[in-house]
């Protein structure tokens, strides 16, 4: 069959690779001046291709689209990947949190060793190329329009993108081509980003807390509660919690949500209070300001001061008791007020997108478009960071580029 390709990041490469392989006469477009732009900045530009663990595993790090991903993870799981770009020339390590990058740590090495393997198979690349409308005639594919002509084929496969990193490229054109072919698309959000706090946090700038707990509660309900890293920003907070947590919500009415922050979640409130009390007396005459760098970094001790309203420059020894009450409630409990995620300029991935009851989970074909496959971002899929996405990209690639028959039948 001839089959277009659009879209030549991570799922689009992997689809092209796939439909080749099997036969298939590919054409590849991309309509930036390169390839894969967006792997290019993924893992801070070292690219954490995938996450070395169990099919069952990875699947409990999926947001939106679990059951939707079955079929494609278990068929291409993170070892296929990780023998796939090993066989084609490129070495792998595996680093904390089974994350997978290349031994030369430049994502640039990823996007050429998928390139040359689509090559190896016959895939013809063309870039520069817009793609300004996909031809369907009764509910049957026929070809796509561009700036540069129209260009016949069997089977379009969709790996456009998302909304997240526009300027990669990712400017949410699957989304306008699946709804003019009846699909129905998912409000789209951005996830894995940053959280907007009310408040002014420019003294709290950049420091970050390694070991604190993050809740969320919706209500009475916990939506969220765990250990790990806290950026305080000029705009509220984001790193690792935060990214995880934005996955969990970007759903929800988030000024609705009550977020608490635990600075000391080693120590219960009567082990916090003995080592407070030992700080006051050993610092007796020093401002509080000072007393509290014992316990938090940087400015963030002036934060929870002015929360539990006591003064930066009080003497230790004339904390009250209720003060000091304060204080322990701020350290183990300090409320954050969301306002909204960060946008998509931020935001690593898209929440949303076409609908999976549309779209068949085995092949990746349209349930209403004989012909058209979707892969990536572009469907309504995600999942926490570690590889997790980049990894759903190639999966679900690699069951659309399967999914299509080499005879037509």
């Amino acid at each position: 069959m001839k089959v277009v390709v659009i879209g030549g990041g991570a799922s689009g490469l992997m689809a092209a690779y796939a439909a080749a392989k099997n036969g298939n006469d590919v054409t590849l477009v991309e309509k930036n001046e390169k390839l894969g732009k967006k792997l290019y900045i993924t893992g801070k530009g070292r690219c954490n291709v995938t996450n070395d663990c169990s099919p069952d595993d990875f699947l409990q790090n999926v947001v939106h689209g679990e059951k939707f991903l079955r079929s494609a993870i278990y068929r291409f799981p993170p070892k296929k990947l990780m023998e796939l770009l090993e066989s084609e020339g490129l070495p792998l390590k595996v680093e904390r949190g089974n994350r997978v990058f290349p031994v030369s740590d430049h994502a640039s090495d990823v996007t050429r060793t998928l390139e040359k393997a689509c090559k190896r198979v016959g895939v013809r690349i063309e870039l520069n190329i817009e793609i300004l409308k996909i031809d369907v005639l009764h509910s049957t594919m026929r070809g796509i329009v561009s700036n540069k002509g129209e260009i016949s084929c069997d089977a379009v496969i969709l790996a456009t993108g998302g909304l997240s990193y526009p300027s990669t490229g990712s400017t949410g054109d699957g989304y306008s081509f699946a709804k003019a072919l009846g699909h129905t698309v998912l409000p789209c959000r951005p996830s894995l980003t940053g959280l907007n706090l009310k408040g002014d946090f420019s003294s709290v700038q950049g420091i970050s807390v390694k070991n604190a707990v993050l809740t969320a509660r919706q209500g009475q309900k916990v939506i969220f509660s765990e250990l790990g890293e806290l950026l305080f920003t000029h705009y509220g907070v984001s790193g690792p919690l935060v990214l995880s947590l934005s996955a969990l919500i970007n759903r929800l009415d988030i000024p609705s949500l009550t977020l608490t922050v635990d600075f000391k979640p080693a120590l219960d409130e009567g082990s916090l209070d003995d080592r407070l009390l030992r700080d006051l007396s050993e610092r007796k005459n020093e401002q509080m300001k000072s007393v509290i760098r014992g316990l938090l970094p940087g400015n963030l001790g002036g934060l929870v001061l002015t929360f539990a309203s006591i003064p930066l420059q009080k003497q230790a020894n004339a904390l009250t008791r209720e003060e000091r009450t304060r204080l322990l409630s701020a350290l183990k409990a300090l409320p954050l007020f969301p306002v909204s995620l960060r946008g998509f300029d931020e935001a690593v991935v898209t929440s949303g997108g076409v609908d999976l009851k549309e779209v068949d989970p085995r092949t990746m074909e349209s349930k209403r478009v004989k012909g058209l496959y979707f892969c990536g971002e572009v469907l309504d899929i995600d999942a926490f960071t570690g590889g997790f996405n980049l990894q759903l990209a190639f999966s679900t690639g690699y069951a659309a580029g399967k999914g299509i028959p080499v005879d037509g039948i």
